[in-house]
């Protein structure tokens, strides 16, 4: 029986993984030879088009048989494979310790940082903290133990940073356009909207990715308590009733849809997903099913 690659993802799961790769809605990319097609013409064997002779354009590029039947010059027009720089970034904030969304933030990095360097794309690791712990940029399947032992060295969250704060100095550290993993429950009392804006505005297609606890989702609460803020540390007394769980309810959906807009008006993605879901279930039902992985 082969030896477990790592406590974080099951080597079955690993292989599935292999097979599969995120699906950009835009074409953020940086000029080096990678695997996904440039939106311009380049300079590989694979034929796109062609356009009109300009002067000035490479003359090994005119089409000499159209141009001996129309007595006009044409350039052929190649693809060429450029390469996506992913960035993953690991909410560190204390309200990651409740439920396992800490854990399952690590995993889900894992997963999608497998299938950036199983795709030849450059991958870079952030978790968002006071002092943040960063994985160099690294790309190839050579660099599979490097992340695998980044990712589980990371310690449970035990400080909290303005998002946005944290958000701006991941990015001091970060050059190169293409996908942003944003692993988080988005519990923050930082600007969402600034954060958002300095991610797009560097260039990266945001895929954020809410996880929740599911007594975060559907609390079950039948008498009072106390509320505990994991970021602050404050404290509020609670007398339950059926309107302030509606109340709740509402208020967490709303939230949802707030975020999704903010993704949405920025060309990019929201998803929030529980962490009572299964790994496999959430990584090969629910990511293919929106569309944000494909084989």
């Amino acid at each position: 029986m082969p030896a477990q690659l790592t406590n974080l993802l099951p080597n079955d799961t690993i292989a599935r993984l292999e097979r599969l790769r995120v699906k950009p809605n835009c074409h953020f990319t940086n000029r080096f030879t990678g695997s996904h097609q440039a939106r311009k013409g380049g300079t590989s064997t694979d034929f796109a088009d062609f356009r009109d002779y300009t002067p000035g354009d490479d003359m090994r590029f005119v089409d000499w048989n159209s141009f001996s039947r129309l007595h006009r010059p044409y350039i052929k027009l190649f693809h060429e494979e450029e390469i996506t720089h992913f960035l993953v970034l690991i909410d560190g904030s204390k309200s990651m310790r409740f439920e396992g969304k800490f854990q399952r933030a690590k995993e889900l990095a894992a997963a999608f940082s497998l299938m950036a360097l199983r795709h030849t794309e450059r991958l870079s690791i952030q978790c968002l903290t006071q002092k943040p712990h960063r994985l160099l940029p690294c790309t190839g399947r050579a660099s599979m133990n490097k992340v695998f032992t980044f990712l589980e060295r990371l310690d449970e969250p035990d400080d909290t940073v303005p998002f946005e704060i944290a958000i701006e100095k991941a990015l001091q550290h970060h050059s190169g356009r293409g996908i942003v993993i944003l692993l988080s429950d988005f519990l923050t009392f930082g600007s969402l909207k600034r954060s958002f804006n300095a991610l797009f505005s560097s260039g990266l297609e945001i895929l954020a990715l809410q996880l929740l606890g599911p007594t975060e989702i559907d609390p079950d609460v039948t008498s009072d308590f106390r509320l505990v803020d994991a970021e602050l540390d404050e404290n509020l007394d609670v007398s339950v009733s059926g309107d302030l769980l509606q109340f709740y309810q509402d208020h967490r959906l709303a939230y949802q849809e707030e975020l999704a807009s903010l993704c949405q008006s920025r060309s990019g993605r929201f998803l929030s997903v529980s962490t009572e879901s299964t790994l496999e279930g959430t990584l090969f039902d629910t990511l293919r099913r929106v569309g944000w992985v494909s084989q």
